[in-house]
């Protein structure tokens, strides 16, 4: 699979992992839930490994301050992965902690048109 390919595809099974992911929080569904989180970090990091192979075919430094901007972004949503990773982990091992983690409230619901 070449770089292109592999990053949008990638990109978008990301993407629709999150998209699981959050739904089957908002339903309490915790064994699917946690399938899907972790299907969103491999998911993630075979996008990140694709991501690399396809900059290093662009010369990324002609982009000027775009790409430490574009660099400083995508670190930062990589680490927002970590808060709800950490709620999470403490929310199942104790039931007590679910307002660390508000996905699994079941309360919420999506929103119907």
């Amino acid at each position: 699979m070449d770089a292109t390919t592999g990053f949008l595809a990638f990109l978008a099974l990301t993407l629709v992992a999150l998209g699981a992911t959050v739904a089957s929080g908002l339903k309490a569904r915790v064994r699917v839930h946690m399938g899907c989180v972790a299907a969103s970090v491999v998911f993630l990091g075979v996008t990140i490994y694709f991501a690399e192979q396809l900059g290093a075919e662009y010369d990324l430094e002609s982009a000027g301050w775009v790409t430490p901007l574009h660099l400083a972004l995508a670190k930062l949503a990589t680490l927002s992965y970590l808060l709800p990773l950490a709620s999470g982990w403490a929310t199942l091992r104790n039931r007590r902690r679910r307002r660390l983690h508000p996905v699994s409230y079941t309360h919420l619901t999506l929103p119907t048109s």
